[in-house]
């Protein structure tokens, strides 16, 4: 009866208080989240992360696709910086922008903006209107605070609550299992596990109107998810599509977002 009733106490009790005392809002969307990892401590344990996983890939960093990444990245994050100010929002990044030098046609992103595009992807998004459509998917990832809204969910169902200070001490491979699962990554690099059609729809939304911000043409989102459907379906599907029920359904509400990403629309001269 005891266990029982401390169970309750867990399941019900503790994550009212937490969701009083650690919610958040999405910018843009106005979707309420629980965040309960102290932005500090996210930082520091997402760039330990990054650098281990950078040091197990090999980086371009001198040819012109490697300075697309760097240019279409950097442009993205300082119009929604900007945009962020203005609306009196208060958010730390540390931005980085990698090309990987890997066939896998991938991209992921961790908290404070470290974003690591893979070459693979670049057979789809050559230009930099397409590349800042993904650009714009990954850094809306990290603004919307998506993996910190999953692995607050995770200390929550799996270790009742625990800090995250407190789970990397007493439970390290647990909780490792737990960061990688809650930024969408694999065991093995270049492995994406899918964020929630929630997480992924919303990054579809705000990316295009990020994007847009950056003065790129909202359209290219299209084209790149167009593109990316056409790969068909197996072994050689990008990743992106996999978080999605169909194709088909995730280029209705690419096109059903264009409207509202198109009123951020300021083309650069």
């Amino acid at each position: 009866m005891r266990r029982t009733i401390r169970g309750f106490v867990i399941a019900i009790v503790l994550p009212s208080a937490l969701l009083f005392s650690s919610c958040a809002t999405v910018p843009i969307t106005g979707r309420e989240q629980i965040r309960l990892v102290p932005e500090e401590t996210l930082l520091s344990a997402s760039r330990q992360q990054y650098s281990q996983m950078m040091a197990e890939v090999d980086t371009i960093e001198t040819t012109a696709d490697a300075r697309m990444v760097q240019e279409v990245g950097t442009r993205i994050a300082a119009a929604v910086e900007d945009f962020l100010k203005e609306q009196g929002m208060t958010q730390r990044f540390e931005w980085e922008f990698n090309l990987v030098d890997s066939p896998e046609m991938n991209a992921w992103a961790m908290p404070g903006g470290k974003i690591a595009i893979y070459r693979g992807l670049l057979e789809i998004t050559d230009t930099p209107p397409r590349l800042a459509a993904v650009m714009g998917h990954e850094v809306a990832h990290v603004v919307a605070g998506h993996g910190s809204e999953r692995l607050s969910q995770g200390l929550l169902t799996q270790m009742g609550g625990m800090a995250l200070s407190a789970a990397l001490s007493n439970r390290p491979d647990q909780t490792r299992a737990l960061w990688m699962q809650a930024y969408g990554l694999g065991a093995q690099v270049g492995v994406l596990l899918p964020y929630s059609r929630l997480h992924e729809r919303e990054a579809d939304r705000l990316g295009m109107i990020f994007m847009a911000m950056a003065g790129y043409d909202p359209h290219a989102a299209l084209d790149v998810w167009t593109r990316m459907a056409e790969r068909g379906t197996g072994p050689g599907v990008p990743a992106f599509l996999s978080t999605h029920p169909t194709d088909e359904q995730r280029i209705r509400d690419i096109r059903s977002y264009l409207p509202e990403a198109l009123q951020y629309y300021r083309p650069r001269r």
